[in-house]
């Protein structure tokens, strides 16, 4: 077989995800779908469609065509919607984004900066005034109106009246520092927290963010390949440094507002907001410690607030999406069990009561109605995620295959799963109505000339072991490449075989390849705590320890006197410290946007597992890799997109000083005008190729095509 295509076909198709349904939200009564997906496998725009339940089949259709309201105006995105985009990783165009009315009977969204209403009943869609440079619409519950940002303004707009809309600016910024509506850059990077707009159930009140970014250090994102342009100014709030200065406000349709009060000094991190139909609005705020989370119930009448529950942790409150929110049976959090090493559902009104088995841990909660929620999470193997429901009475089943990955809702009788399993190249998205009928929506991806084919090892304590090999093993032994992002949030070797498209293809070049996870990967909260105070350590060891069990397990067929090892963000950081720390067993690495000097990284995250680093200075130290410049003994390849604003390029850049000042010889590779993703095609396809060049040089592999 011959490869030589793959590169450019994972480009263009976006990791071969470009064409897959996407954002699929369950109509209030459970009978139609609505989702995005784009029109093939190399299209990146997406349109609006819903898939209809006609007795046990579906019926697909497009409600709204993005290319049809562009006319044949390119996509043009605002500053705050580009913004968006970067910190959800969306590689992307069209209708990325949509939000509904409580009965699913319309929806609003932006496209190229101008709003948009949905009639879903009838299939009309409107442009909403002739604003330009939206961003962050958000329909109200009853579907009357819709609050929307331009720039730093809060605006809101009447949908009724699609004739000749009406509008009201409900804020307007009063400096250059200050925003309403958008969620700041660490709730949007580090908290998954994305939006600052919340309707109220009636739809006549909202809850509005106010982020005032003057008190952070202003950073100059330049492009040294256009010194005709000016930098770019970011204000980064890096560890140790300041925070922006966030607060909420309540405000009513004609724009008067109540400041939402708490202790603003004590707990500076706004984490999460809910206001749902069951009870007042809640909002759950967080130290800058990150030990103690309070979540705190809002009088919607002044804007005061009380405590409801204190949640603390010695180390740190980790964040679960979804909650924690009221629902038609109380106030719903999580609680870590310690016997059992799991976090589990506790509803806390009217009684604190544990709500899931032991057995069971849950990672995010999905969807909620009048007889319970849905939740995602695993029974004890973090590798393979599924799908559950729990009704009020504690009640758990699970909804997806064992054995795979899955996310999705369920609610009201009906379902959405999107499973992906092992031995496939591509995910299926399944809808389930209310009577059990299930049918899949169709998928526009290409699949990959690869086939994954990983191999899993059990490992104990944390997570499985993925190895994949070439199709034809040669005679002689393979090489390892090591592939991990081996930290904390976000696990790769996990059951889904979408997973290991890029693995397989270095793999039938010629290479054993193992992705692995490790202490500190998401699996169980000691296992994600490993990392306290010390980045390098655990995630290190867990690499160290994959490949003496790949070594082991595989005997002859693999070298271990030639090993690699690749990643990007985290999985830069942990490649480059690989060869760093441990030139012995790893002999070469391709290290892309990795964090070289955590006191260059945000203030949540950083300080989340080193603390500030005016008071712990060995933390930084140890997890540091500025300072082991001299160990280098080994090829080093160092990429970074100088316009990355979450991991900027000084990164790499003081790395690559402090390696030139010890005469250690390495390569860096700088890539112009790209940010922390790299979705530009011939960008994307060429590194691919010039890593699998870089460790064919470097493993003694010549003959990898």
């Amino acid at each position: 077989m011959q490869f030589d295509s793959f590169p450019h076909r994972r480009a263009v198709t976006r990791g071969f995800r470009l064409g897959a349904p996407r954002n699929a939200v369950l109509t209030t009564d459970g009978t139609a779908t609505l989702f995005l997906r784009s029109a093939g496998p190399t299209d990146p725009v997406n349109h609006l469609w819903r898939a209809t339940w006609q007795g046990s089949d579906i019926v697909e259709e497009k409600i709204v065509d993005a290319l049809d309201l562009l006319g044949d105006e390119d996509e043009t995105l605002p500053d705050a919607e580009r913004a968006k985009r970067e910190r959800l990783r969306e590689v992307s165009g069209g209708i990325t984004g949509f939000t509904t009315d409580r009965a699913t009977s319309s929806a609003c969204f932006v496209l190229s900066g101008r709003l948009y209403y949905c009639n879903l009943l009838t299939k009309q869609t409107e442009r909403i005034g002739d604003h330009t440079g939206l961003a962050n619409p958000i329909i109200d519950p009853t579907g009357k109106r819709v609050a929307a940002t331009q720039g730093a303004d809060l605006l809101r707009f009447e949908l009724e009246e699609t004739d000749s809309p009406t509008f009201r600016t409900l804020a307007k910024s009063t400096s250059a520092t200050e925003s309403w509506g958008s969620a700041d850059f660490i709730a949007a990077e580090e908290m998954r927290r994305y939006n600052g707009l919340w309707w109220s159930p009636d739809g006549h009140q909202l809850l509005v963010q106010r982020t005032d970014v003057e008190p952070v250090p202003t950073w100059f994102i330049g492009d040294p390949a256009n010194p005709n342009k000016p930098p770019i100014e970011q204000r980064y709030p890096a560890a140790g440094g300041n925070n922006s200065r966030v607060r909420l406000f309540l405000f009513d349709l004609e724009g008067m507002q109540e400041e939402v009060t708490w202790d603003y000094e004590a707990f500076e991190y706004l984490a999460r907001v809910n206001w749902s139909s069951h009870g007042p609005p809640l909002i759950a705020v967080q130290n800058r410690e990150q030990t103690e989370l309070e979540i705190r119930e809002i009088d919607p009448a002044t804007g005061k607030t009380s405590l409801l529950t204190t949640e603390t942790n010695p180390r740190w409150v980790e964040l679960i999406p979804g909650l924690p929110r009221m629902t038609e049976a109380g106030l719903l959090h999580s609680v870590v069990d310690r016997d059992s090493d799991t976090r589990r559902l506790e509803l806390l009104t009217p009684r604190a009561t544990v709500m899931t088995p032991e057995s069971l841990h849950v990672t995010a909660v999905t969807g909620t109605d009048e007889t319970g929620i849905s939740f995602s999470g695993h029974d004890g193997d973090p590798a393979s995620q599924g799908l559950w429901r729990m009704t009020w009475d504690g009640t758990t089943s699970k909804l997806s295959p064992s054995g795979s990955w899955a996310t999705g809702v369920a609610k009201s009788g009906a379902k959405i799963i999107t499973v992906a399993k092992p031995d496939a190249a591509a995910s299926k998205t399944f809808i389930y109505n209310t009577a059990g009928d299930h049918q899949t929506i169709r998928s526009f991806t290409e699949l990959p000339e690869v086939a994954p084919q990983p191999i899993f090892l059990n490992e104990a304590g944390w997570n499985k072991i993925a190895v994949l090999l070439p199709t034809t093993l040669p005679a002689e032994q393979l090489p390892i490449i090591m592939s991990p992002y081996g930290g904390p949030h976000s696990g790769r070797s996990i059951m889904a075989g979408s997973s290991y498209i890029t693995e397989q293809w270095f793999a039938e070049q010629g290479f054993c390849v193992v992705v692995a996870d490790g202490p500190g990967s998401p699996s169980t909260p000691s296992n994600e705590q490993v990392i306290y105070r010390d980045l390098a350590s655990g995630p290190l060891s867990g690499q160290v320890d994959a490949l003496a069990r790949v070594i082991s397990e595989f005997g002859e067929q693999v070298d271990p006197e030639r090993v690699g090892i690749r990643g990007w963000s985290f999985g830069g950081y942990l490649s480059a410290l690989a060869v760093l720390e441990r030139p012995d067993l790893f002999h070469a690495a391709v290290a892309g946007a990795p964090v070289t000097d955590w006191r260059l990284y945000d203030t949540h995250y950083t300080e989340r597992y080193l603390g500030l680093p005016q008071q712990d200075r060995a933390a930084y130290e140890v997890s540091d890799l500025i300072h082991r410049a001299e160990g280098l003994q080994r090829p080093l390849l160092l990429i970074h997109g100088l316009a990355d604003d979450n991991v900027v390029a000084a990164h790499t850049l003081r790395l690559s000083a402090a390696l030139l000042a010890a005469g250690r010889g390495h390569n860096v590779l700088p890539l112009s005008g790209v940010t922390h993703m790299t979705p530009q095609e011939k960008i994307s396809q060429n590194l691919l190729l010039r890593e699998l060049k870089f460790f064919a040089e470097n493993l003694g592999k010549d003959d990898a095509r």
